[in-house]
């Protein structure tokens, strides 16, 4: 059963999948060669991140996109058909261990289409996120900060007028800086679904193992109402 008053009352929703963790093992391992590295040669892990990406939804990545568990969340939170189907994961950030990249401050993602093709922050957004395991994720493994509840204090300042990310960035910083803040942990194959005004940022790895994690836009049918009320 999906607990729809967590994700109301945290802006967030961790769906465990021990059954996908083969999906996710072949998927990391297409994405060592995507990328031209290896997991056995420390030595060439030279930069803090690495951006790779699935856009066709072949194999491993398709099996992943197309869990039974993902779909009947996100009918929970947004009702069955309001949300349209992924055929990949999209944007897979791979960090590696020591001096962090300086891309993590907080923020909330672009989330609404614009005329001219871009994309833009507004308070009537057509997407939430979904973030997807490919590597155990523990503490110290550079996982995703979520500040638990922060979708409540975004709702009330953004309008529906679009933003820049940098400006609302800062913005959505200062509003929920009092917020608790909880890691994006979990196994592979584990994803996470997050409300589309929850305040998040990436963190440091001061693990030993490079994280791998798919991060994409879900889109909704129907915009989300003015205010953060429910899908």
């Amino acid at each position: 059963m999906v607990d729809v008053a967590t994700f109301d009352r945290d802006g967030y929703l961790k769906i465990e999948q021990p059954d996908l963790r083969g999906a996710a093992e072949a998927a990391r391992a297409a994405l060592w060669a995507q990328i031209e590295l290896s997991p056995d040669d420390p030595a060439s892990w030279t930069q803090p991140v690495v951006w790779a990406a699935d856009m066709t939804g072949a194999g491993p990545f398709g099996e992943l996109s197309r869990s039974v568990r993902l779909a009947q969340t996100l009918d929970a939170l947004c009702g069955a058909g309001g949300w349209q189907p992924r055929g990949a994961l999209g944007n897979i950030p791979v960090r590696f261990p020591g001096p962090p990249a300086d891309d993590r401050g907080w923020h909330i993602d672009l989330n609404t289409p614009q005329p001219d093709g871009g994309w833009a922050v507004s308070g009537r957004p057509h997407t939430l996120l979904l973030l997807t395991l490919l590597s155990d994720v523990g503490p110290d493994d550079a996982p995703t900060r979520i500040r638990a509840g922060s979708h409540r204090d975004v709702a009330a300042v953004l309008e529906e007028a679009p933003m820049d990310f940098l400006e609302a960035g800062a913005l959505v910083d200062r509003v929920s800086a009092g917020r608790p803040v909880v890691q994006a942990t979990g196994s592979a194959g584990d994803m996470y679904v997050v409300h589309p005004f929850t305040v998040h940022a990436a963190d440091e790895h001061r693990g030993s193992t490079p994280r791998f994690m798919a991060q994409a836009p879900v889109m909704l049918r129907t915009p989300l109402c003015p205010a953060g009320q429910a899908f």
